[in-house]
């Protein structure tokens, strides 16, 4: 079979996988977090913490609640990376340095997962099972409530409430990702995943040296990475490496974990709002933005355009044979599409375009279908503010699922919009006047596309990497650091803003001058949208880095 419809084919199976699991999974995730019912193990959960299950909160306390968790769970993560000699299975590693330790708390909890060292090598079995890994779940969770209290502001009518954070969180951490990780994690293991706890196995090198290989909880932390929540593994070479990654059906596997909670989530929002047609349109703007950039991807790559790549018959550097090109193109599409980070190839050694492909999934926000429930905010931020846009072309004021989209409501997704583009262009500009840029491995354009590459993955919180860059300094572990920060927690405070603004008013029926936003012109307006608003804001970034380098 050729490699071309190999690839074609990897493709369509997971459109149909996607397709056939959309409804049901996203009527469980409906059913988790609109039920009443709680199970014993979650009133054990809150008591624990002293949450009163049955109270709502506003959108003010909704944010502060979240911001709390968020700030205890870095300062909890940097002490555990500082103590970590001190603590049982540290594997004899030293603690890790503090802008080190600094760089990575914020980045497992604000779901990038960014790393700056080699997992096996730096991080004992300890931090990666009970600090890495449950910010692996946990943040992940946050995403999705805040999503699901953006959809309660849909929803509701005349309240300020937004539901319970605390609840939410518990449900979500409990009934779906918890769930999902065991089964996935049996399933990686029979593909030949390692699971294990050997503190290291001494093996003979070919020219007669000796050399250390630690094992560790890899196809549990593996399958939870692959839910869209991590862009770290235990091993530095990620879904590359075998102990990982091991075999096309895995791979295949990972990428359906990648896009399964954020592809099926337009669904509860469809049935939140009592519309299903229009969880089916926001999911639809989502798949026809991610099927562009996978075959944009595949395309560039299959092409191999430049000198070496065209001699050796394929742009084939830094990339798994077993995986062949067109696998790995599709991976790195998906996991740049989400936030998820995972990467199974080098996205530095892509040829020019094909490696600009990356940059725009995270330039886009992330919505097609984006992080976890980060995807779902972020998409219907954008749909609002194509619904304000054909409001102002009809000189009507614009309506989205029966909620006028006011000034307030224009300001908050006005600014929601700006402050990733704002971290990743002022980030890049700081790195070049400093003369940060110099760690570099490279010069030139691809020079420009490293270092924007790194900036964009962190304020977009994707937690992938361009490599050819050292970022173990402690300007860019605290650079990085501050736009993974204000790149998670300003849009969050924003969109549950906008929740609140929402949820305060009372439906506004819909009549013949309202845009109906379920069909075929209205998806195709929200890509529109998207795409020139990316556009307008990175294009000149762009054409000095992967653009020039192609032409």
């Amino acid at each position: 079979m050729a490699v071309t419809t190999a690839g074609v084919l990897f493709i369509l199976s997971l459109v149909v996988a996607l397709v056939a699991v959309h409804k049901p999974f996203g009527d469980h995730m409906f059913r988790v977090v609109s039920g009443q019912r709680h199970f014993r193990v979650e009133r054990g959960i809150y008591r624990l913490v002293g949450v009163d299950a049955s109270a709502e909160q506003s959108w003010g306390a909704y944010a502060r609640s979240v911001l709390a968790f968020s700030a205890i769970s870095i300062l909890f993560l940097y002490a555990f990376m500082r103590l970590q000699n001190h603590l049982w299975l540290s594997l004899g590693f030293d603690p890790v340095m503090t802008h080190g330790a600094w760089n990575t708390a914020v980045s497992f909890v604000t779901n990038t997962n960014w790393q700056w060292y080699s997992g096996e090598s730096a991080m004992g079995h300890l931090v990666q099972m009970a600090g890495l890994a449950v910010q692996n779940f946990v943040s992940a969770a946050v995403g999705i409530a805040v999503a699901v209290a953006l959809v309660r502001g849909f929803a509701r009518r005349r309240t300020g409430d937004l539901g319970n954070f605390w609840v939410d969180l518990t449900r979500v951490t409990l009934r779906i990702l918890l769930p999902i990780s065991v089964l996935g994690a049996l399933a990686l293991m029979i593909g030949g995943a390692v699971q294990n706890l050997s503190a290291g196995t001494e093996v003979t090198t070919l020219t007669g040296g000796s050399q250390t290989i630690t094992g560790g909880p890899v196809a549990s932390q593996e399958v939870i990475k692959e839910l869209g929540t991590n862009g770290g593994g235990f091993y530095n070479v990620n879904s590359a490496h075998p102990f990982e990654n091991p075999t096309t059906w895995t791979n295949w596997l990972e990428i359906f974990l990648i896009l399964v909670i954020p592809f099926s989530l337009p669904r509860v929002f469809g049935r939140m709002v009592g519309q299903n047609r229009q969880g089916y349109a926001i999911a639809a703007v989502m798949a026809v933005l991610a099927i562009a950039s996978i075959a944009l991807t595949n395309v560039f790559e299959v092409a191999g355009d430049g000198t070496v790549p065209q001699a050796a018959g394929a742009a084939l550097e830094g990339k798994e044979v077993r995986f062949d090109v067109s696998n790995s193109a599709t991976f790195a599409a998906a996991t740049t599409l989400t936030s998820t980070g995972a990467v199974n190839s080098l996205h530095d050694s892509y040829t020019a375009l094909g490696g600009m492909m990356p940059l725009i999934n995270m330039m886009f926000g992330e919505v097609a279908p984006g992080g976890v429930g980060a995807g779902l905010y972020g998409m219907l931020i954008l749909a609002v503010i194509t619904v304000f846009v054909a409001g102002l072309m009809v000189g009507r004021t614009p309506e989205y699922v029966g909620k006028k989209i006011g000034a307030r409501e224009i300001k908050l997704t006005s600014l929601y919009f700006l402050v990733t583009p704002a971290l990743v262009l002022i980030g890049t500009a700081a790195a070049f006047a400093t003369g940060n840029n110099s760690t570099a491995l490279n010069t030139g354009p691809h020079a420009l596309s490293e270092v924007l590459y790194a900036f964009t993955s962190a304020s977009n919180n994707n937690g992938s990497a361009f490599a050819g860059l050292t970022v173990s300094t402690p300007w860019w572990n605290t650079a990085l650091g501050l736009c993974m920060l204000l790149g998670r927690f300003l849009p969050i405070i924003l969109v549950l803003a906008l929740a609140g603004s929402l949820a305060r008013q009372q439906p506004t029926p819909a009549s013949e001058g309202t845009l109906p936003t379920h069909r075929p012109l209205f998806v195709g307006m929200v890509v529109g949208v998207t795409v020139i608003l990316v556009a307008l804001t990175f294009l000149p970034a762009l054409a000095l880095g992967p653009l020039a380098e192609g032409l």
